[in-house]
């Protein structure tokens, strides 16, 4: 198994996970992080880590966010690794509790 970075990731991209990762297995997009789910070891010291709470066991992520699960395996490749916390986006406190927000995401 592996962990999945859901929909309250885009437009947050806070990278408090990234800091704890053991192998390395983000990736980032221009609004979102992923998870290479190749490369995850299903430690789970990410998901207290993200404070919109977007990251899931695969077997935990909710109703309605499945689609995250191939969406994380697709953008994996094409985006670059991240290995240490950034500055979040400026405005990420303002979208942390918005819900649907799929069509935002940037590839």
């Amino acid at each position: 198994m592996t962990h999945v970075v859901t929909e309250s990731c885009i437009k947050c991209k806070y990278t408090d996970c990234v800091d704890v990762c053991p192998v390395d297995c983000f990736r980032e997009g221009p609004n979102m992080l992923v998870i290479d789910p190749d490369e995850c070891i299903d430690c789970a010291v990410c998901i207290p880590e993200c404070p919109v709470e977007a990251i899931f066991a695969e077997e935990d992520v909710p109703a309605g966010q499945e689609k995250f699960i191939a969406l994380n395996a697709d953008l994996t490749p094409a985006w670059p690794s991240i290995t240490r916390a950034k500055a979040h986006p400026a405005d990420a406190d303002d979208w942390k509790d918005v819900k649907d927000k799929l069509q935002y995401l940037e590839r």
